[in-house]
């Protein structure tokens, strides 16, 4: 743990554990009851968000939002998919284009197509040890299914809050069979490399027959900060998995593209997983949606990120906080975290009690950052951020301040 007031060279924020369950936004499924629905209904009331995850809306509103916009994406009058023919098809085809693969398969879960992938390649390369960092998503949040269901074996490179430089990888004092990258690293703040650091790492892992994989659950939101497009980014990796429900607002699912051979071998397993599964057209229709509408919004999401990351980081300058971070201060995709000197019921309260009586969200669940007194949240940009003004965020941290302060008296 770095001391509080320090940054290290990498220059991440106090490492922390886990901001989160596995959603984009971090409602707390482990807490049912009067806290939650309260929570739910002021979040729902709220008519200013910087963004509007799943968990704000009813089955009835997202009943009528996969209604109304299905039939901007797909022919409705054609077949439904029986077993992963049909629109399931046409997912995996437009995603291996837009990555630039040869083949893709569509998974129901990340941490499925994951599995898979990874036991696809140790068999293939003849070693079953995967390097990749301890805060990713398979370490952190699948009760170390690579290991128990997959037969694999992790190990890591790095426990800087960073991806793995090239020399850490090149110097890993044993072998591995696969590097796998998540990109944007979530926990330490959604961090991503350079580009020139992206392709060193890949480099390095090539130079010790390893094979690279991308958990590219959050790859859809990389591109401005590489400067490069989907396909070019892909074309670094062997096989990368991406994801529907985190950046596009699908209803879930997953797809695995790589090699025409490897990805036959991924549905072959998939079946044996229990992935294949008899209809699955709201979640494919939910991912076209997505594809159509939210992935070429995401670069402004992006770019709007920055401005209200600077302007929270401004007024919690201006209402005095002894310590906050914003962190990254620039971001480098659409999500970042905030870091507060209070304790996470103080927190929780004023982000609902804002919500309530002022009809504004600015942060939704906190949890512990690891020292006492010390708490962090993620913050999303979205659609509806795009309407907020420096002004906007700056006054809203503000207020947020008085809140804390308020409940903590």
């Amino acid at each position: 743990m770095d001391e509080i007031e320090g940054v290290d060279q990498s220059g991440a924020a106090p490492s922390a554990p886990s901001v989160a369950t596995d959603a984009t936004d971090a409602t707390d499924v482990a807490d049912p009851g009067a806290a939650r629905e309260r929570r739910l209904a002021a979040f729902r009331a709220a008519s200013r968000v910087l963004s509007r995850p799943a968990a704000d809306r009813t089955l009835a509103d997202n009943l009528e939002r996969l209604g109304s916009r299905a039939p901007e994406v797909h022919d409705l009058t054609g077949n439904s998919d029986i077993y992963g023919d049909s629109i399931v098809e046409e997912l995996e085809r437009r995603v291996a284009a837009l990555l630039g693969k040869e083949d893709a398969a569509f998974f129901p879960t990340g941490t499925m197509a994951q599995q898979i992938a990874v036991r696809a390649w140790a068999g293939r390369t003849g070693n079953a040890t995967v390097a990749l960092h301890p805060l990713s998503h398979p370490e952190q949040h699948e009760r170390d299914a690579f290991s128990v269901v997959s037969g694999v074996r992790t190990v890591h490179p790095t426990s800087e809050p960073r991806m793995p430089s090239a020399e850490e990888v090149r110097e890993f004092d044993e072998p591995f069979g696969t590097l796998m990258l998540e990109l944007p690293l979530r926990e330490p703040g959604f961090l991503l490399p350079s580009w020139q650091e992206l392709v060193e790492v890949v480099e390095a892992a090539r130079e010790r027959d390893a094979v690279v994989h991308f958990d590219g659950a959050r790859l859809w939101e990389c591109t401005p900060h590489f400067g490069r497009p989907l396909d070019e980014i892909a074309a670094l990796a062997d096989s990368v998995y991406v994801s529907f429900y985190k950046s596009l607002d699908g209803l879930g699912g997953a797809v695995l593209a790589g090699p025409r051979s490897f990805v036959a071998e991924a549905k072959t397993w998939r079946h044996r997983y229990g992935g294949q599964i008899f209809q699955q057209y709201p979640t494919v229709l939910s991912a076209l949606i997505g594809l159509a509408n939210e992935l070429p919004r995401l670069p402004s999401y992006v770019a709007h990120a920055r401005v209200v990351a600077q302007a929270l980081h401004e007024g919690f300058a201006k209402a005095g906080v002894p310590f906050a971070r914003v962190h990254p201060e620039v971001p480098h995709t659409h999500q970042f975290q905030v870091w507060l000197p209070y304790e996470v019921d103080v927190l929780d309260e004023a982000s609902v009690r804002m919500a309530e009586e002022t009809g504004t969200v600015l942060f939704r669940r906190w949890f512990p950052g690891g020292p006492p007194g010390l708490s962090v949240t993620e913050v999303t940009v979205a659609e509806p951020g795009l309407s907020w003004t420096a002004e906007d965020a700056r006054s809203a941290a503000e207020e947020f301040v008085r809140r804390v302060e308020a409940a903590q008296g």
